[in-house]
């Protein structure tokens, strides 16, 4: 299954993964530094949480487009909806 997300979609998308990113190299550089261990835990969590939420996303396009091909076979659909599932839950 190709990823194939409208502009405004990507966007979204890779504006959370470079979020993700700043606050992966803020967590980093804290440890270096040596914060506070609630700090750094706040910061990896939030890290987290903007991860997850660029997977979902992810995860709800092939959704979107799986349901939405209509030329697939009841057991294309089944093994599609099967793999998204198994992603969905890589997450969780």
């Amino acid at each position: 299954m190709q990823l194939d997300m409208a502009a405004d979609e990507l966007r979204s998308v890779l504006n959370r993964l470079r979020r993700a990113q700043g606050q992966i190299a803020g967590v980093i550089r804290m440890i270096e530094e040596g914060r506070d261990c609630e700090e750094v835990v706040t910061q990896l969590a939030a890290a987290s949480r903007a991860l997850d939420r660029a997977g979902f996303s992810i995860i709800a396009t092939g959704l979107e487009q799986c349901l939405a091909d209509e030329g697939r076979t009841p057991a294309d659909k089944d093994r599609m909806r099967g793999r998204l599932e198994k992603l969905f839950l890589s997450l969780a």
